[in-house]
């Protein structure tokens, strides 16, 4: 034996000793008294093998170990031992290994809870979904009562690697069958199986079983979970059942979440009602609020925006953890931020400096200095705010590529399209697959009255990138404001609409189009409809011209007045109005 031997067997013996006292507990009588003499279960021959197991373990040698394990676990019918068999079979990758050990355990020890769950998490990894019923069903009965609906509200997360997904589906559903109309856990069941018939491609399946879960327990937030989920994948007649849900008192989290989807199809107006119901109902709910504030501010409502933005501020400050959770820090600094942008906007340039110095997060500091600099270019010091952007440190590429877009943002407010188009060139030359740049050049072409330069430029994003609906948009609508092209207009447009369904902005321009073509009727419905999901001025200003072209003249002006009210230096708008000749 060789030097370190003595202390790697001392080592050794110290891994079995609990063992040794597990075996021991186990051989004695149940009526045996404290002081009276113990019989241990554990011999030489076993303790023998138990440590050559563990030294084969422990040198590498998983097949070895687990033979010997296994055999002692036989021979002792103790759980531990099976489950370490189990558990060296596993480490080795060896599923087969595993499932024969756990086979045993279960056979030796029928009443054994864990040798059943260790069945069926190793048959759900062996991706062996139809021989899991009995066991699932075991560990369902098995479970306390009080434990069973949070049981089975984790089946599909348990199934979720499973290759068959109908078939899991099946046998969950099949599991459940004794559970799924009772009133304490019928819901949750009815949700799990809609869960996992919805991950199966069934959603006519899914949407039948959380009608089901409804109908049992209105109040659950297990199937108006799965229908959120449903909805974030498009499927339409899942939204009932988050509405049906949404009658009771939901969380919080789940409207937010649900507000979170409207924002993300581009239903602000109802995103935002949802937004001021739960600041309503729980007005200490931080989250909200900066997502209320955000969309006030996307809408121009910057008195509203800066009350949302200034409760959550108040909130965060209150209740600032030390040291301060992340999204915590990150939701104050955004809030921050937008409060110096509206009040940059509202020419208070001194409260605008006030929030931006309290960023004092390194991380940060760029976004703040990119707002100190548009707040000099509105003051007109666009040089000074130049150079303040060009002389800002780049940790990354990333910051770079903001750096470029805050200055390209800069020049295009201050109406130096040739300057943005110029650095905008030098962007894509160090990043021609960037097609944001050549999108963002397109524009500044068109500012420029270079229209075929426009043109190329967004075919070549279109080309690049066939999913950028704002190139299709963007061609369509420059085609219906020249009034050329209409059809082929049309055809960008309705494009643009397929990557980005009921989008205001291409309802906006598809209207333009139809206004073009004269539909007059058919321009006022999509400008009416876009108007109402997003409140825009210049939408409103399109909305107010198809108005005023069809005589209703009133109406056109009272349209006109609320874009005002949204952002009354909207150019479209201004042009409009200038156009026409109208002035309230």
């Amino acid at each position: 034996m060789d030097y370190y031997g003595p202390m790697l067997i001392f080592h050794r013996f110290a891994i079995l000793g609990a063992l040794t006292c597990a075996l021991t507990v186990q051989a004695q009588p149940a009526d045996t008294k404290a002081d009276a003499p113990v019989t241990s279960a554990l011999d030489s021959q076993l303790f023998y093998q138990l440590l050559l197991g563990e030294l084969s373990a422990r040198e590498g040698e998983p097949g070895n170990a687990y033979s010997l394990l296994l055999d002692a676990a036989r021979k002792t019918n103790d759980s531990r031992l099976y489950q370490r068999a189990v558990d060296i079979a596993l480490q080795s990758r060896s599923g087969e290994a595993a499932l024969t050990a756990a086979r045993a355990w279960k056979q030796a020890l029928p009443s054994s809870r864990e040798a059943n769950r260790y069945l069926l998490q190793i048959l759900i990894g062996l991706n062996r979904v139809g021989e899991t019923l009995e066991p699932l069903k075991r560990e369902l009965a098995g479970t306390d009562p009080k434990d069973r609906t949070s049981a089975i509200a984790t089946l599909p997360r348990y199934f979720a690697r499973a290759s068959d997904k109908k078939l899991a589906a099946a046998t969950v559903e099949q599991a459940l069958s004794a559970y799924l109309n009772t009133p304490a856990v019928g819901a949750t069941a009815w949700a799990s199986v809609g869960h996992l018939r919805f991950e199966a491609g069934d959603s006519a399946g899914a949407l039948e079983a959380m009608h089901k879960a409804q109908a049992l327990d209105a109040r659950s937030e297990a199937p108006a979970i799965v229908a959120l989920s449903m909805m974030n994948a498009k499927v339409a007649k899942a939204e009932a059942i988050v509405r049906k849900y949404l009658e009771g008192t939901p969380q919080p989290e789940f409207r937010l979440d649900y507000a979170r989807l409207l924002l993300d199809a581009q239903r602000y107006a109802e995103a935002g009602l949802q937004l001021q119901i739960v600041t309503g109902e729980k007005p200490d709910y931080m989250p909200a609020w900066l997502i209320r504030g955000a969309l006030e501010l996307q809408d121009g409502k910057l008195v509203a925006a800066e009350q949302s933005f200034t409760r959550y501020v108040e909130l965060g400050l209150v209740k600032r953890s030390v040291p301060p959770r992340p999204e915590t820090s990150r939701g104050l600094i955004q809030a921050y931020l937008s409060l110096a942008q509206i009040a940059e906007q509202s020419k208070d340039f001194a409260k605008a400096e006030a929030w931006l110095k309290r960023i004092d997060n390194p991380e940060d500091i760029l976004s703040a200095q990119l707002r100190r600099a548009a707040i000099l270019a509105r003051q007109g010091k666009l040089e000074e705010a130049r150079k303040l952007v060009r002389s800002q440190p780049e940790k990354s590429a990333q910051d770079a590529r903001i750096k470029m877009a805050a200055e390209v943002q800069l020049l295009r407010d201050s109406k130096q399209y040739r300057n943005a188009y110029e650095l905008l060139a030098e962007g894509i030359v160090r990043h021609p697959t960037d097609f944001d740049l050549v999108y963002d050049m397109a524009m500044m072409a068109e500012k420029l009255g270079n229209l075929d330069d426009m043109e190329r430029l967004l075919r070549q994003v279109i080309a690049g990138k066939p999913d950028y609906h704002h190139a299709y948009n963007a061609l369509g609508f420059s085609l219906a404001e020249r009034n050329t092209r209409l059809g082929e207009a049309r055809q960008l447009i309705l494009k643009a609409l397929e990557y980005a369904p009921g989008d205001p902005f291409i309802t906006d321009s598809l209207a333009w189009v139809e206004y073009r073509s004269g539909n007059l009727p058919e321009a006022l419905h999509l400008l009416q409809g876009a108007f109402k999901t997003r409140p825009d001025a210049e939408i409103a200003a399109h909305l107010g011209e198809v108005l005023w072209t069809m005589g209703r003249r009133d109406e056109a002006l009272g349209i006109w007045k609320e874009g005002t009210q949204v952002n009354a230096d909207n150019e479209t708008l201004v042009d409009t109005l200038k156009r026409l000749r109208v002035k309230f």
